[in-house]
């Protein structure tokens, strides 16, 4: 009963699990930190010749370099680097430039104190020193001028050898199989990322239905005012109609009212009114004088036969 129900579970998961899910956990691929070294007190270095001011921690398992200000170790087929001797690691995707300028069998050359042939008298720089002074000895290539790295009788090599070397050392930590397995875990964790936006992008190729989108209130209130709008202008329409016939009928009354009026006689003041009934009077009276025949009176005979 029990293989039966663990075999049913499984069928069940490999059923609802779907295949690219599946394929995108076995792709999945990560690149770990190399592990903290201990060290009791700040480490010695000593300087390698024939390289552009590299200092290394000698008597250790492990390759831990010094270069331009940072400290450098490679571990499982990559490299690491850190302002910090024993922590602060971080994964650097390149290999350093002056890795090829080292010798790899330096380790030989320390032990026997020889290097190709000439003693070696290397010197231990403490941790300090290295610190105030490493940006001034790599300016004026102090190690290399001045004390040929510690080696004696040495001469440094021309650069057409010191290329030649380059190239070679570059194809042997190429082959080195730890070097390749780490290439290509970074192949795959490169192409991890594409796997997976495959089908997101696949997912919004797929044409999704459009659903009415809500609109805001303040969207839904300007139909309404649209709506509102002509019924006021019908209302206003009537009212502009009833308006203009009441002008019309206004205008008439206006144009009566422009007619010339007939004036009425103003009122004289009393002053001119008496001027001119004396004016009036006058011709009456002077007719009157004139009408009256000059001489003597009519009757002047009964007077005297009164006499």
């Amino acid at each position: 009963m029990k293989k039966l129900f663990f075999a049913t579970m499984l069928l069940a998961l490999v059923i609802l699990i779907p295949i690219p899910t599946m394929a995108q956990v076995g792709v999945s691929v990560s690149i770990g930190l190399p592990p903290p070294i201990e060290f009791a007190a700040p480490p010695n270095v000593i300087v390698i010749p024939d390289a552009p001011s590299v200092y290394v921690v000698p008597g250790i398992e492990v390759d831990l370099f010094f270069w331009n200000g940072w400290w450098w170790r490679p571990w499982q087929g990559g490299w690491y680097r850190s302002r910090y001797y024993n922590r602060g690691w971080g994964y650097y995707s390149n290999v350093p430039s002056f890795y090829y300028d080292v010798d790899p069998g330096w380790r030989g050359h320390y032990s026997n104190r020889n290097w190709y042939g000439h003693p070696w008298n290397y010197e231990p720089i403490p941790y300090q020193r290295l610190q105030q002074n490493w940006k001034g000895w790599h300016s004026n290539r102090y190690w290399e001028r001045q004390k040929t790295w510690g080696v004696q009788g040495y001469q440094p090599r021309p650069q057409q050898q010191r290329q030649e070397l380059r190239q070679q050392r570059q194809q042997q930590y190429q082959q080195r199989p730890e070097v390749q397995q780490h290439q290509q875990q970074r192949q795959l964790q490169q192409k991890q990322p594409q796997a997976q936006k495959k089908p997101q992008d696949q997912q919004q190729r797929q044409p999704q239905v459009q659903q009415p989108r809500q609109q805001p209130p303040e969207k839904v209130q300007q139909p309404q005012r649209q709506e509102q709008r002509p019924q006021t202008q019908q209302q206003r329409q009537p009212q502009e109609k009833v308006q203009q016939q009441q002008r019309q009928e206004q205008k008439p009354e206006t144009q009566q009212q422009r007619q010339p009026q007939v004036q009425q006689p103003r009122q004289q003041p009393p002053e001119k009114v008496q001027q001119q009934q004396r004016q009036e009077q006058r011709p009456q009276v002077e007719q009157q004088q004139h009408s009256q025949p000059q001489g003597k009176p009519e009757g002047g005979g009964e007077g005297e036969y009164r006499k």
